[in-house]
């Protein structure tokens, strides 16, 4: 059984259980990996993310009084308030994030009435994957089906009509970056965090085996093939949290550091405009910009490198943004530094925050540890651990006991403990189907291996499922 399989019978379990019946609708949304472009969107500079086969599923069902009632697998406490008024309670803070989407659409003219919700997702909850944008996105995809509309520049337009089976088309290009406008809006204005489009827009234009080359400047979108590698994400275990002020702050130096150059934003500063007016800004206020600065060079090159097969460079430019991201924005933490000087050094990766991502070369090797080929031949599949990533779940490598004090792992162990770790778990999803599932993973049309991977999915765009059931089935 799939794992999307699974988290579409967890949700809707979950709604079952709160609610006494079957919901009607099933939405979806994904969450991201930054590949490169760290703290460069809202400089209107280069981003390349991708979308991740971990969601955030919200069941749902339309009611008559005007109320809007939550519940999720991940928070103890329920929330229920009235569609006309839209308050914060600190004891669910989650969901502000749906209290926001709602606030937007209000005001952009959509017009919905309540409705019943069950949220439940599988990206891990402060690790840095944005599981609050695809709860935004959920959101959002989830009113549209309830009550369809259309959305514009200036507001909501006419509604689209369902099809025969009752499904709602897709959104159009124009629409998705519409939406992503709408799901910043309310966590800059509701949640009070102000982040980039990154985020959001990840979460909706994400496409299998491909890489989102994204230009905040002209908010444009791009995909770019990158078969034959896996993504490894690390997570350190630290918990990530926006809310914090950490991110705003960062975001004003940035955007101070521009107005004190006369620019519009950081994308329009060059490096040896920043050097010579080095004095004009504060310690902290060069340390940002000359990351960011050059991070959208890093984007740049890597997308050079990329479109030239040379994903060995892209690994290049992705140790040099974890070292940028350490030194001048300072926002690493003893947990990535450790996996740093421990496993970096042998897998091309960058560092995000609170987790650390490596890009893995495939190949046909599969006979697990002691086989011939560079350490960073891994199997297609991605591999998370670390004391955040709950055992149950797919499969992992559990290097807890390593700590963050000591010597630490060798290297060349811990890389082991990751093929047995992603052979074993091949050999018991897919024992009679090995070659055809290296056939799949090599480009021919299906993603192999279906639970716990961060990777490209064969359908990573946020998407809406619609079933014919009566409220109260």
């Amino acid at each position: 059984m799939s794992s999307r399989t699974v988290n579409i019978a967890d949700v809707q379990t979950l709604f079952k259980r709160h609610f006494s019946y079957t919901p009607t609708h099933l939405v979806r949304a994904p969450g991201r990996l930054e590949l490169l472009g760290n703290h460069t969107d809202y400089n209107e500079g280069l981003v390349m993310s991708l979308a991740v086969n971990k969601y955030i599923n919200v069941a749902c069902s339309p009611r008559t009084d005007g109320k809007v009632e939550l519940v999720s697998s991940s928070f103890p406490n329920p929330e229920k308030f009235w569609i006309s008024e839209f308050k914060k309670n600190p004891a669910a803070p989650w969901a502000d994030y749906v209290k926001g989407v709602l606030d937007q659409l209000r005001k952009r003219g959509v017009n919905f009435s309540g409705f019943n919700a069950a949220v439940h997702g599988d990206i891990p909850m402060g690790a840095g994957m944005s599981s609050s944008a695809a709860l935004e996105v959920a959101t959002a995809l989830a009113v549209r089906q309830l009550f369809p509309f259309g959305l514009g520049e200036t507001g909501a337009t006419v509604p689209p009509k369902r099809g025969r089976s009752h499904e709602l088309p897709p959104l159009r290009v124009v629409e998705k970056m519409r939406f992503a406008k709408l799901c910043q809006a309310a966590e800059n204005q509701f949640v009070g965090v102000q982040s980039g489009l990154l985020d959001q827009i990840s979460s909706l234009f994400g496409k299998a085996w491909h890489v989102m080359s994204i230009d905040f400047r002209f908010l444009t979108v791009e995909h770019a093939p990158m078969i034959g590698e896996a993504v490894i994400v690390c997570n350190s275990g630290v918990k990530h949290e926006l809310v914090g002020g950490e991110y705003n702050e960062l975001r004003q130096n940035c955007e101070s550091a521009a107005r004190k150059l006369g620019a519009k934003s950081l994308r329009s500063v060059e490096p040896k405009l920043l050097a010579a007016n080095k004095s004009r800004l504060t310690q902290r206020e060069f340390e940002c910009a000359h990351h960011v600065v050059g991070e959208i060079q890093r984007v740049v090159f890597a997308e050079r490198a990329l479109r030239d097969d040379d994903h060995r460079q892209f690994g290049q430019f992705m140790f040099q943004s974890h070292e940028s991201s350490r030194d001048f924005l300072k926002n690493s933490t003893r947990e990535l530094d450790f996996g740093d000087a421990h496993v970096g050094d042998r897998s091309p990766g960058r560092r995000d925050e609170h987790r650390r991502i490596h890009l893995v070369h495939i190949t046909e090797e599969r006979d697990g540890p002691g086989a011939g080929g560079p350490p960073s031949e891994l199997p297609a599949r991605v591999a998370e651990w670390g004391p955040a990533v709950e055992p149950s779940v797919g499969y992992r490598v559990d290097t807890t006991r390593y700590g963050v004090a000591g010597t630490g792992p060798d290297p060349d162990d811990l890389i082991a403990r990751i093929r047995e770790s992603v052979r074993r778990y091949e050999l018991a999803q897919r024992p009679a189907d090995r070659d055809g599932d290296l056939a799949r993973v090599r480009g021919k049309g299906e993603c192999g291996g279906e639970h716990h991977q961060a990777r490209c999915d064969g359908d990573l765009t946020a998407s809406a499922h619609y079933e014919r059931r009566q409220v109260g089935e």
